[in-house]
């Protein structure tokens, strides 16, 4: 044989092995959270939920397409700063294909210019203000966790009456103002009298709780002290002393949270709202999984952030199969937009105008059961997606 058609072939031989080489490289996953800070408990949850859902969602091989996933865990610290860096450094220097975070949605602000500059996905998971799929928005953004627009319709379902008279009680940073301006956007017939935002990691709530039983006590109707809060310590246990209820007639609205938090709920009985996740309602075989697994290894259910986690790997791996191990942003794009996947909570779709992943919500009502050592959120109903009017607020 010609030199000339053995080095023909030689060059063919590589352009057919390149892509073969290519996909057998491993599948870097950064996962950036606040695993220091008031949100610690929240990104611990997240980062356990992400890795159980990589297991069972590539049966145990930590695998796609031939291809390894390799989980890289950041810690944000809950600093808008902190997470801008880890975000540039994980794409920049340890080359990840996809970026999974954060906790906390001045964080996430942060962090979506990098992922723009970078042109590479950011999932983010659970950080929930409007903004981050909305003014905020990139095409790179994809979002499993619920927005703010999702938590105030699912609980305007609940507290929206004729004759109800609200105070809101939030953080004062992006995750809580952006709720309160969801909530005013849903509430049709009751009426919000009194805004309070305190910082995340308030200590003393009594002079903010004082503020707030000035506005409502002399009010007609039905009042309630509204809470969108994030971070511990909660306010719960404050409210549950001041023993508003029998005092001035004030009872507790909120959504769901985390099992610690959810302790004072035990003193509300009746209490209805509406939330995103409790181990207890979805009845699907995700829900089943995860709950069995984590019963196994922790001796405990999953919480509030486990299904979120769970939600993000099950989003990944669904969508690195349907490319068959292909990271190229423009593939995982394409492929995400409009993409269903089984999560705990049943089936999420990402619409395809934002990216936001549009999932069922709970109407609970608090049962009091000695067995547990919270307060039970049983279920009302399910909140389909299709039931709320989630407005898309990007600037595409």
């Amino acid at each position: 044989m010609h030199r000339r058609n053995l080095i023909s072939l030689a060059v063919l031989a590589a352009a057919f092995a390149a892509p073969a080489f290519s996909q057998s490289k491993d599948i870097k996953i950064a996962v950036i959270a606040s695993k220091t800070g008031p949100l610690e408990a929240y990104a611990k949850q997240t980062i356990v939920g992400f890795n159980m859902g990589l297991d069972y969602a590539t049966g145990g091989t930590m695998m796609v397409a031939g291809r390894k996933l390799v989980l890289i865990e950041k810690d944000d610290q809950g600093k808008p700063d902190v997470g801008k860096s880890l975000l540039a450094a994980a794409y920049a220097d340890d080359k990840v294909d996809i970026a999974v975070g954060p906790t906390a949605s001045p964080v996430a602000l942060a962090m979506l210019p990098v992922a723009e500059e970078y042109k590479k996905i950011l999932l983010v998971e659970p950080a929930v203000a409007d903004s981050i799929t909305g003014d905020k928005w990139n095409k790179y953004i994809f979002r499993t966790g619920r927005n703010s627009s999702q938590d105030a319709a699912a609980n305007a379902v609940a507290l929206d009456q004729p004759g109800n008279v609200i105070a809101t009680l939030a953080n004062d940073n992006a995750f809580g103002r952006d709720g309160v301006k969801a909530s005013k956007d849903f509430i049709k017939k009751a009426k919000i009298v009194h805004e309070e935002y305190l910082p995340v990691g308030t200590t003393d709530f009594t002079a903010g709780l004082q503020r707030i039983v000035d506005k409502l006590k002399d009010q007609p109707g039905k009042k309630y002290i509204s809470v969108g809060w994030s971070g511990a310590p909660a306010p719960f246990a404050k409210i549950a002393d001041l023993d508003l209820k029998k005092r001035y007639g004030i009872e507790l609205a909120t959504g769901g949270n985390i099992l610690p938090a959810m302790v004072a709920y035990k003193q509300f009985p009746g209490m209805e709202g509406a939330l995103y996740y409790y181990f207890g309602i979805p009845k699907n075989p995700v829900n089943e999984a995860m709950v069995s697994r984590h019963y196994q290894q922790f001796k405990a259910p999953p919480d509030f952030f486990t299904a979120g986690g769970f939600s993000a790997a099950m989003a990944v791996v669904t969508a690195l199969k349907k490319t068959n191990g292909d990271t190229s942003t423009n593939k995982l794009i394409e492929t995400m937009e409009g993409m269903s996947f089984d999560t705990p909570k049943g089936k999420m779709t990402f619409r395809k105008e934002d990216h936001q992943a549009m999932q069922s919500m709970y109407h609970f009502k608090i049962k009091v059961d000695p067995a547990f050592a919270w307060g039970v959120p049983e279920l009302v109903r399910e909140i389909k997606p299709e039931e709320m009017a989630i407005p898309i607020r990007n600037k595409r």
